[in-house]
């Protein structure tokens, strides 16, 4: 079994300098030292779990580069580079395609025009590709990628800004099996996901707002933030093992333990592994 593989970005240059999601504050600010020392917990904590841990520079004006979810999708070894909607985050682009790059990916990019947020907004479960869109992604960027790759895509629409990408309410644990919030998706959105995964463990509200659906699976370990004590239960059930790590700084921005990573060898769920 291949050791598995993930890419992060040091929180040197974190803080909340612009306000893009209901989550971010200017005013609140974060604290840089607890965020690196929550930052240092989440990557010793998948060290332990056998994780290689592979670091993308920060990069002064980024402060959100720590969440390499949002970098792209990888498909094999091939990167395709997210366009975001906002552009104090695409200047973030040319960071991710060169370390890609120089790392053995081939970097492709969508067509102009289409908006696409990586990972953020592109799970997949089994063979099919989820896709969130509405708030970041659009469904043209999806449609695209799905031909690209000659895969499934299942759109769906993202209906409350709080979850404004896939990965804040929607985590594969496994292909057939996955974590939702169910509602941060449209009626339909809900019937697609109960269509095609025949196991879904729902999150309630509260803790979904502590981002528990924004988890990081490694093989039957689930890390997930602090403060989400029926999720770790519902796990437990389903025979995995939940570990918590508090991550509440970078909450501020909107994110947790799965924006701050990105499986540089496919996620545990995802069938082309």
């Amino acid at each position: 079994m291949r050791q598995p593989r993930i890419l992060m970005c040091p929180p040197d240059h974190y803080g909340i300098e612009y306000e893009i999601n209901p989550w971010m504050s200017r005013s609140r600010g974060a604290s840089q030292e607890r965020a690196h020392s929550q930052w240092n917990a989440l990557c010793q904590t998948l060290r332990q779990l056998g994780v290689v841990i592979e670091l993308l520079p920060p990069q002064p004006g980024v402060p959100d580069l720590v969440f390499t979810a949002n970098a792209g999708l990888i498909y094999q070894q091939r990167f395709f580079t997210s366009r975001f909607r906002h552009e104090v985050r695409a200047r973030e682009e040319p960071y991710f395609d060169a370390w890609f790059g120089a790392h053995g990916f081939t970097v492709a990019h969508l067509p102009e025009g289409m908006y696409f947020e990586g990972a953020g907004d592109a799970l997949f479960c089994g063979s099919a590709l989820f896709a969130g869109y509405r708030i970041r992604s659009d469904v043209q960027g999806h449609q695209w990628l799905g031909q690209q790759l000659t895969i499934q895509v299942l759109p769906l629409e993202l209906v409350n800004p709080h979850y404004y990408h896939l990965d804040t309410c929607f985590c594969p644990l496994a292909p057939g099996e996955a974590i939702y919030h169910p509602q941060a998706f449209d009626a339909y959105g809900c019937k697609v996901l109960e269509a095609n995964i025949p196991t879904l463990i729902p999150v309630n509200e509260a803790e979904a707002a502590r981002f528990g659906c924004n988890a990081v699976v490694v093989g039957k370990q689930v890390v997930v933030n602090t403060g989400c004590p029926q999720l770790m239960k519902d796990l437990e059930r389903r025979g995995y093992q939940p570990i918590a790590v508090e991550l509440d700084e970078f909450l501020k921005a909107g994110g947790s333990a799965k924006c701050l990573t990105i499986r540089l060898d496919g996620e545990e769920a995802a069938l082309w592994r």
